[in-house]
């Protein structure tokens, strides 16, 4: 039998340093490379574009029967990590915008309260904290060292984000209504503990991911202004 995950133990925080340690050393890597800089930017894309392949291996070698939930890449960290690597390879401002506000409000959130059932040494234990630390990686890695600025005024970013991520949140309930399944987590909560179990019964813990997704993607504004009267221009796939 696989090992059992318990959020807030030993296991869960080791995962955590371990993932926060590999960010610093990638941005660290990229803000010293100089020329160089689009190796260490190419291995976070990699993570984040293979995320769904390495971890549907992963979970394969699991002796239980998979379901259309883990089997269809259609929770928000699937996409936010599609996102994130051509955000990374093509520095398209869209995909920078999504990627620094879904990344860094609703990825933490995913790392902070995983839900997960298998521990450290599964593979698929392995696969998730990997697949979700390397879209942290690329929200970080975006402003801090590719220069990225969500621009002005400052509600435009939040506000983009706020607006996509609500064009999924209908998507996902639309296709859970259909198969059943619990992308988003729109058709109820997770198992483990999150914060949607302060937040009430469905559907009011919706109206509370909308609210709180509003606070952080305004807070997460703040660090990432650009420059007043400027607009703030795409990023290249190589650094200006």
């Amino acid at each position: 039998m696989p090992p059992v995950f318990h959020p807030f133990t030993a296991m869960h925080g080791w995962a955590m340093v371990i993932g926060f340690t590999g960010i610093a050393m990638l941005v660290i890597w990229g803000k010293k490379a100089g020329k160089n800089e689009r190796i260490p930017r190419s291995i976070l894309a990699f993570l984040c574009l293979a995320a769904f392949g390495y971890t549907q291996a992963a979970w394969m070698s699991d002796v239980r029967t998979p379901d259309l939930d883990s089997t269809l890449p259609l929770h928000l960290c699937d996409l936010a990590a599609f996102v994130a690597g051509f955000a990374l390879l093509t520095g398209k401002r869209l995909l920078c915008v999504l990627t620094y506000f879904w990344g860094l409000a609703a990825t933490i959130q995913a790392l902070l309260t995983p839900a997960i059932t298998v521990g450290f040494p599964h593979p698929a234990f392995v696969a998730f904290f990997v697949h979700h630390f390397a879209i942290v990686g690329a929200a970080l890695y975006l402003p801090i060292v590719r220069g990225w600025r969500s621009g002005r005024p400052w509600w435009r970013g939040p506000l983009t984000a706020l607006l996509w991520a609500n064009v999924y949140l209908i998507l996902s309930m639309a296709v859970n209504a259909w198969l059943g399944t619990n992308f988003g987590f729109t058709a109820r909560k997770p198992v483990n503990p999150s914060l949607l179990d302060h937040m009430g019964d469905w559907p009011y813990y919706l109206i509370g991911m909308q609210a709180l997704a509003v606070v952080l993607f305004s807070l997460l504004a703040l660090p990432v202004l650009g420059k007043k009267n400027a607009e703030s221009p795409a990023i290249g796939p190589e650094k200006a």
